[in-house]
């Protein structure tokens, strides 16, 4: 992944602030839980975009976390979307619809008995 990356530390928030501009874009990493990677790609980024600073610290703000915030919340900052890794904000993988049968034993009892007795 080229382009700068900013690590959670002071050194990393004041130069993360300095760097920010009103419009830019930055983006961070999230490992999505062990339950889910059958389902989802074992990381998503996310892309933050800060528009306004905050009246109190003058810091650069997206949201509602200031850039110190999101570095010390997200973990690393990147200026470059990572390659090969699926924004969050995008459809998933696809998969199968169930079976027939699949589908009836979800219904309720009475939900069954409407249907028909197919089982």
């Amino acid at each position: 992944m080229s382009g700068r990356t900013w690590e959670p530390t002071r050194k990393g928030a004041k130069d993360l602030n300095r760097w920010l501009r009103k419009g830019k874009t930055v983006y961070t990493l999230r490992n999505v839980s062990g339950k889910f990677t059958r389902y989802e790609d074992a990381q998503l980024y996310v892309a933050h975009t800060f528009d306004r600073r905050s009246m109190f610290t003058a810091e650069w703000m997206t949201g509602h976390l200031s850039a110190s915030g999101l570095l010390a919340q997200e973990g690393t900052v990147y200026e470059l979307p990572p390659e090969n890794v699926r924004n969050i904000a995008t459809p998933g993988r696809q998969y199968a619809a169930p079976t027939g049968k699949q589908a009836l034993d979800r219904l309720t009892a009475s939900e069954r008995r409407k249907a028909g007795s197919r089982r």
